[in-house]
């Protein structure tokens, strides 16, 4: 995990006002020096000392300040509504509240969890083609107003039970090069697109902008010029049939991890280009986007606890304890693919992880081929297969880096196994930094 802290602070509040936002209750301030891995390292000791093996997450506020300051640093035209569905942490919510983002929301739960914490309704949006009727009347009650449709039956319901939205008509793109396709789901075809603008306004509704998703983990930033493209041509048909566009939504499938091949920095050339290109500032077209792994992947570290091992001896006649190549390492953690470890068959951009040990390995230690299980007694529940670490004893503690994304929001309580918790944490240097927190 990132304990960088050479935050440029005096953009943390882009519009200059005070945000109090956080209670130090719930955080944990690292001050004189202190980093993540000392806040980890001081947690381990404490649980041992109780021989208590409490799996737990650590969240690092400041690498979600990081990853704002690059965006905006990156794509200034381009507001981010950080999709909540990606991580509904409540300080994670409340940190990037602060930031002045806003706030894609894909049911009635996260809207209330989004207003339950002082965001105004203006900052949301309700990104969810396929709603149901009660959700919809819960954000016409609430006053959230954006929202997207794809289909003339979304248009019949929105009519129905929230004739007042400002709608966002969300069209399909070539997402071929993404980890997670999206559109084969949800999107209109170009073609279709006609015929929607012309029932929208039969049934009297205000369409006031396009949006869409090039897919989850995007490999190519080619992806969003041609997205961008098509919704120009759709702005001008839009126009053309008399509606007000003013907004464009960009979508979500940004990477910031320094190991995926694609840099967040070229996809925003690109994007910031074809946004130059087809809608100009002078265009009067808001730009908006919904980053979600892009400002949780490297936030939150997982800890786990060695609960059982076996050794498994292909060759039971051989003595060579040194460097055994048949020898296979069984190790049992407390947590798995139906824990905070799901993203390894529920999220093709995120398929594996790479545990290593907390305490220091000398490096002339020798190294087992070591299969790595989760808790739970079903057979799939399989972490990692054939990875090469030195022998772990029971109590020994891994961590995970990269575990913020699309983990503790598909956490299952399957076999009774506890979820991991949570512990909040954030530099000093952050905390006091432009006013963002009250103490």
């Amino acid at each position: 995990m990132d304990d960088n802290n050479t935050t440029n602070h005096a953009q943390l509040t882009p519009n200059g006002s005070v945000m109090h936002v956080l209670s130090s209750d719930d955080i944990e301030i690292l001050d004189d020096g202190k980093t993540v891995r000392d806040f980890i390292d001081s947690k381990i000791e404490e649980l041992g000392s109780a021989s208590n093996e409490e799996l737990f997450y650590v969240a690092n506020l400041d690498s979600i300040v990081e990853r704002h300051l690059r965006w905006i640093s990156n794509l200034p035209r381009v507001k981010p509504f950080y999709a909540v569905k990606c991580n509904n942490t409540p300080a994670v919510i409340r940190m990037l509240s602060a930031l002045d983002t806003g706030f894609d929301c894909a049911s009635k739960a996260e809207i209330e969890l989004v207003l339950s914490h002082g965001v105004t309704p203006n900052r949301i949006i309700y990104a969810h083609p396929a709603k149901p009727l009660s959700h919809i009347r819960y954000a016409c009650t609430h006053g959230v107003d954006l929202m997207t449709f794809d289909s003339k039956d979304e248009l019949v319901k929105i009519s129905r039970h929230h004739a007042q939205a400002k709608l966002v008509l969300r069209i399909a793109v070539d997402d071929s090069e993404s980890l997670v396709r999206l559109s084969s789901k949800f999107g209109a075809r170009l073609v279709s697109v006609g015929g929607l603008l012309e029932h929208a306004r039969k049934l009297e509704l205000e369409v006031i902008g396009v949006s869409f998703h090039v897919g989850s983990g995007c490999t190519g930033s080619l992806a969003f010029k041609r997205a961008i493209a098509d919704a120009r041509n759709v702005f001008d048909v839009a126009n053309s049939a008399g509606f007000q566009m003013s907004l464009l939504d960009i979508g979500g499938g940004f990477f910031a991890r320094e190991d995926f091949h694609v840099k967040f920095e070229e996809f925003s050339d690109v994007i910031n280009e074809s946004l130059d290109k087809f809608f100009p500032p002078d265009s009067g077209v808001t730009i908006i986007a919904e980053p979600g792994r892009y400002y949780m992947e490297s936030a939150f570290t997982l800890a786990v606890n060695v609960i059982a091992k076996r050794v498994d001896d292909m060759d039971e006649h051989c003595n060579d304890e040194e460097n055994h190549p048949d020898r296979v390492m069984m190790y049992y953690i407390n947590d798995g693919v139906y824990g905070s470890l799901n993203c390894l068959v529920n999220d093709p951009a995120h398929s594996s992880v790479e545990p290593y040990l907390h305490k220091a390995v000398v490096d002339s230690e020798p190294k087992y081929r070591s299969v790595i299980w989760g808790p739970t007694c079903n057979s799939f529940d399989k972490v990692s297969d054939g990875c090469w670490m030195p022998e772990l004893q029971v109590g020994d503690w891994l961590l995970i880096d990269n575990m913020g994304a699309y983990s503790t929001c598909l956490t299952t309580d399957f076999n009774g196994f506890e979820k991991a918790h949570i512990y909040i944490v954030v530099s000093a240097k952050t905390w006091h930094a432009g006013n963002l927190f009250c103490t």
